[in-house]
């Protein structure tokens, strides 16, 4: 621009000259303003060529650099594409994880349920040797034996599983059949004692005599829980609300704020120790 701004003051100058410098003898100043006039021009020329050269590079570096961005926001999306994709994936994984596991726990309870059925069958009894009856019959014919008693006690049947046994019985307790829920939880506790839903059995014995309004079998089928399944934390903070509520119908209070107090010590971070509190606080009030 300074160049440019040079090249149209010399021809403002060459302008007010002499139309005809011959005319006024040599004149070696205007001569040499001329040949700095054309120095100037070529100068210019280049100065444009090199201008276009750059306008092109510019513009070339500005495709460049939109392509580099085109191809930078495909990666990125076939990157985020990639991670949801690996993420269902996992998801997909550990959802079928947990199926697995369920199952190999089901095959763990039918194989107690087995080896409990298989311990409980009666040994077989050895055969009777034949002998020769008192009254001289045939010696080559055994005499017939009375029929041996039987093992006292009620076998388990094979393929009875604990969970489709227990789960038959709550389905009583949430239909408000809880005389048959009952018996199905008793007979699911002498079937597989050891079993983890045994505490839960118990506790649902103590909730579903509770709502038949049998306050004192409520109240000892719930101390059962927290006497065998101390290590059962759900059900025994269950069982110690529901036992709160049964000494309230009993109308037995001081045991019914102990029962309160020890859940809500024993267990407070469970949702059952919130309720036992506003428990306490109504108790407290009377």
């Amino acid at each position: 621009m300074k160049k440019s701004a040079v090249l149209l003051l010399a021809c403002a100058v060459v302008a007010s000259l002499p139309a005809h410098p011959a005319a006024a003898g040599p004149n070696k100043e205007y001569l040499q303003l001329l040949a700095e006039i054309r120095m100037l021009q070529e100068q210019n020329q280049q100065l444009q060529q090199l201008f276009g050269t750059l306008q092109d590079s510019l513009k070339a570096f500005g495709t460049k650099l939109d392509e580099q961005a085109a191809t930078n926001r495909k990666g990125m999306a076939d990157q985020t594409l990639a991670i949801t994709n690996i993420g269902d994936t996992v998801r997909v994984l550990r959802e079928k994880a947990d199926d697995t596991n369920v199952r190999i726990s089901t095959v763990a309870q039918e194989i107690q349920a087995l080896r409990q059925s298989l311990a409980s069958m009666p040994a077989p009894q050895p055969p009777l040797s034949a002998s020769p009856s008192p009254g001289g019959g045939d010696p080559g014919v055994a005499p017939v034996s009375p029929t041996a008693p039987t093992a006292s006690g009620s076998a388990v049947p094979l393929g009875v599983s604990p969970q489709k046994m227990f789960e038959s019985a709550y389905d009583d307790f949430t239909s408000s059949r809880y005389q048959t829920a009952i018996d199905g939880f008793e007979l699911f506790i002498k079937t597989f004692p050891n079993m983890p839903q045994a505490a839960d059995a118990q506790f649902n014995i103590g909730a579903s005599y509770f709502n038949l309004g049998k306050w004192n079998e409520a109240r000892d089928a719930l101390l059962l829980v927290t006497q065998k399944y101390p290590q059962a934390a759900d059900a025994n903070a269950g069982a110690y609300f529901k036992l709160g509520q049964t000494y309230e119908q009993l109308k037995q209070i001081d045991n019914a704020k102990k029962a309160y107090e020890t859940l809500v010590q024993r267990y407070p971070t469970s949702f059952q120790a919130t309720q036992a509190s506003q428990s306490l606080q109504r108790l407290n009030r009377r």
